[in-house]
């Protein structure tokens, strides 16, 4: 048995020894390796903080003391640590979540896997823990240097220095990024401090001295570490920063040393009012396929070969991000006012071309979608038409500002959602279901959702072309499908897919879910009920010529992947009525709830959005109701499918 499987819990941590501490950092580092090269997931951010996360549960009491990850893809370690060890199924159906999740485990406080929020968070329970007569529980934040660039942060900071009367600890993870490298003046401040070499080599000096005497010699060397480290501290400025704000700041820590750790965070923990802890720490550590990586040092990773770090299979097809990098970029060449703008996501949302090509027309804000969306508004209102590149999911979090910054000014900046609709294993906070529903409510905004790679190329250059309103395009996560060539295509622009003169069921097929839509038009087709598939490509505002051929129909279909109050469909209802048009529209989404983490063929099949499901449903509406005849239909069912008479 390894020394891991013998730790239950946290408390099995406390009889260690220094030895067996380092070799427990080891079969971690191991476990994590052989378990995620099988199933994918968030590897280099785990490998970093391997001795923090041991650190931290030897010094604080878990789950009597909360401890709160900020984003939490870097919680597997604190996962193996209260007895989950069992990755065989991590991030699929049924398996372990790749986030911290309270149904999981009591050791687990904060579920939302978005950056910037885990000091809010420490700050509202420390609070709550004072207020009531809990004083003596501590709540313990971990925070990515990364996550230091969303100002969600600094509002926290701000009230936390504002009230010294309760246990917080914040332990600042510095390893120099969030997905990519971390930018901005914050990043540059912070990096001063790891690089600096009068701070390095000092530190590591006197340690290595004090070391050499033995136990005598490292209580020595800690009886005068607060001295040491208030020389050091002349190396640099960080301690005046956080000074400043009145929380007592102790660091840098070499987030690797065990000891060291320990030492730090006892010595908050000490200290009885809030206090940060700044560790210096290696993504990807000890995994030298890892540390190679340029690109993300694997922060998150399909499965590998555990050796050599190579995909074991390689996606096939061109992916979504590919066909807007290339596309945006050719869009860029010809027109100089096109920039890009992204939120730490700079090769995950396909801007990296355009960076490689025009270095100073794309700009990486940092976890700050906010200010990205208002900052666009004023690049816009300058003669910019920028094109702000984000995750649908993480587009929930600048509502306000496309409402009021954006919208409100008419200003011509296009949103491109990544990873739009489900995405499968990481999670409710993850999936890109709610941007339909929120965005259009957003006056005068236009959106597209392109089926395949053409229309993406078609509707971003009209995207781009619209420079007195806000646009946005989203696309799915994954592999570009083959491209649907239309049947034709209206004079406003929707794409007529299929078509049966029985005007039986119009269904509107929203962007990726084109493909699902034909399939379900050839099972009703089967049953005798005559299909006619359209995709708007411009879903909001609805065009005028999906009311026209509504009115045509029996029933109206929207299938979507948003979620479906407040859709697309809903939408389409809305200006039917308005238009006088009495034709029924059933809506089919996701349902409005958190969806779990599991394959998206697996959560489809959940939410009964799975050809088959539409079709059974459908088919029951038409045979089973009394929906109003088109012209030219037949309402002689009996017990047999309806059979359209043909013209």
């Amino acid at each position: 048995m390894t020394l891991l499987e013998t730790i239950r819990g946290p408390r099995d941590l406390d009889a260690l020894s220094k030895e067996q501490l380092s070799q427990l950092a080891e079969e971690v580092r191991d476990f994590l390796v052989a378990n995620v090269a099988k199933t994918g997931g968030h590897l280099g951010p785990n490998l970093g903080v391997v001795e923090l996360t041991i650190a931290m549960h030897r010094v604080f009491d878990s789950p009597r003391d909360a401890i709160v990850f900020d984003t939490g893809h870097q919680a597997y370690v604190h996962k193996l640590l209260t007895g989950r060890q069992d990755f065989s199924t991590l991030r699929q159906t049924g398996g372990l979540a790749g986030y911290p999740q309270r149904g999981e485990s009591e050791h687990d406080i904060v579920e939302s896997s978005h950056a910037s929020s885990s000091l809010s968070w420490a700050d509202g329970i420390s609070r709550a823990f004072t207020m009531t007569g809990q004083r003596d529980r501590f709540v313990i934040a971990v925070v990515g240097d990364g996550a230091l660039t969303g100002g969600m942060t600094w509002e926290a900071l701000n009230n936390i220095s504002d009230d010294n009367d309760r246990r917080l600890i914040i332990i600042v993870n510095d390893n120099g990024r969030s997905y990519a490298p971390t930018i901005g003046g914050m990043a540059r401040f912070l990096n001063t401090v790891r690089t600096r070499r009068g701070y390095k080599s000092l530190y590591l000096t006197s340690r290595a001295a004090f070391d050499k005497l033995g136990g005598p010699g490292r209580a020595m060397y800690r009886g005068i570490r607060g001295g040491v480290h208030g020389f050091l501290s002349r190396f640099s400025n960080n301690e005046a920063l956080y000074s400043n704000l009145d929380i007592k700041y102790i660091g840098p820590v070499q987030g690797h040393d065990i000891d060291a750790l320990t030492e730090a965070l006892e010595q908050a923990k000490a200290y009885d009012a809030p206090v940060i802890v700044h560790a210096i720490t290696e993504k990807g550590r000890g995994y030298e396929p890892a540390r190679r990586d340029d690109a993300d040092q694997f922060h998150s990773v399909n499965p590998i070969d555990p050796e050599t770090g190579v995909p074991i299979q390689r996606a096939s097809g061109v992916m979504w991000p590919a066909v807007f990098a290339d596309e945006i970029l050719r869009l860029a060449e010809k027109d100089h006012r096109l920039v890009g703008i992204t939120a730490a996501m700079l090769r995950p949302v396909g801007l990296h071309r355009f960076a490689e090509r025009f270095p100073t027309r794309v700009i990486d804000v940092g976890i700050a979608e906010q200010h990205a969306a208002t900052s666009a508004a004023g690049m816009a209102f300058g003669g910019l038409h920028p094109v702000v590149a984000l995750y649908a999911t993480f587009m929930n979090r600048a509502f306000d500002q496309v409402l009021m910054d954006v919208g409100l000014h008419k200003a011509g900046v296009t949103f491109v959602l990544a990873s739009a609709g489900v995405t499968g294993p990481d999670g409710p906070s993850h999936h890109g279901i709610w941007d339909l529903a929120t965005l259009q409510v957003v006056p005068g905004i236009r959106i597209a959702a392109p089926r395949d790679g053409e229309r993406l190329r078609e509707e971003l250059a009209e995207a781009v072309a619209v420079q007195d309103a806000p646009t946005v395009v989203r696309y799915p996560k994954g592999a570009v499908p083959d491209p649907i060539v239309a049947l034709r295509r209206s004079a406003d622009g929707v794409d007529v897919l299929a078509e049966d003169p029985a005007h039986d069921v119009l269904i509107v097929a929203v962007g990726a879910m084109a493909s699902t839509a034909l399939d379900v038009a050839r099972r009703l087709g089967a049953q005798g009920i005559g299909c006619t598939v359209v995709d708007p490509r411009w879903v909001v505002p609805v065009p005028k010529s999906v009311i026209t051929m509504s009115a045509d129909h029996r029933l109206v279909v929207c299938i979507e992947d948003g979620i479906r109050v407040g859709g697309i469909g809903t939408r389409i209802r809305q200006d039917l009525r308005e238009a006088g048009v009495d034709t029924a529209v059933t809506e089919v989404g996701l349902p409005d709830e958190y969806l779990e983490h599991g394959s998206r063929a697996d959560i489809m099949e959940r939410s009964g959005m799975t050809p088959q499901h539409i079709a059974h449903d459908v088919m029951g509406m038409v045979l089973g109701s009394k929906l109003p005849y088109a012209r030219g239909v037949s309402n002689d069912t009996g017990s047999q499918p309806v059979i359209a008479s043909r013209d």
